[in-house]
């Protein structure tokens, strides 16, 4: 099973436990959790917990979210990859491709390279015809990244536990 992929920029992997204080600090800043859930920030625990529950999603469904690294410096830039949506019903059965990454690492087009990594191990490794992406109205910068991925909107929803306005988009093979 592939879990490690290279681009020009990226190293994408599972996680180590040396990932935890680096992802802490990305999921403790207000303006990268601000389009995430209902916007509140996840301390360390928080943080174990959820890198916990990605881990286990590679071993229950050989798809999961890839710790991203970049291969000039060795530092966590953050993550992208596959989960299924279970916050949002009415999609399911989804698998959607998502990516968060700390301020340090926006504006140079890493998302994107990442998310088209994730995006091909998708459908050619897992076989996968159909891909959702999730965005709360508002996060402009994840809407271009869907739309370089080649994704059309779908439809417009409420969260059902934050109350936000999200777009569903799809990329279907």
């Amino acid at each position: 099973m592939t879990t490690c992929l290279c681009t020009p920029r990226l190293t994408l992997r599972r996680w180590r436990e040396d990932d935890l204080d680096a992802m802490a600090e990305i999921n403790s800043d207000p303006e990268v959790m601000r389009w995430i859930g209902d916007g509140s920030v996840q301390d360390r625990e928080q943080t174990a917990a959820r890198i916990a529950v990605w881990e286990r999603a590679w071993e229950e469904l050989g798809v999961g979210l890839f710790a991203v690294e970049c291969r000039d410096t060795g530092r966590l830039a953050g993550f992208t990859g596959l989960s299924v949506p279970l916050f949002l019903p009415e999609v399911l059965p989804a698998v959607e491709i998502g990516w968060r990454l700390g301020r340090p690492f926006w504006g140079r087009g890493l998302a994107t390279e990442a998310a088209r990594a994730a995006l091909d191990f998708a459908l050619r490794e897992r076989g996968l015809a159909r891909i959702v992406s999730i965005h709360t109205v508002g996060n402009e910068a994840s809407e271009r990244v869907m739309r370089k991925l080649g994704m059309r909107m779908e439809r417009e929803t409420v969260h059902p536990l934050s109350g936000r306005r999200v777009r569903v988009r799809v990329l279907e093979t």
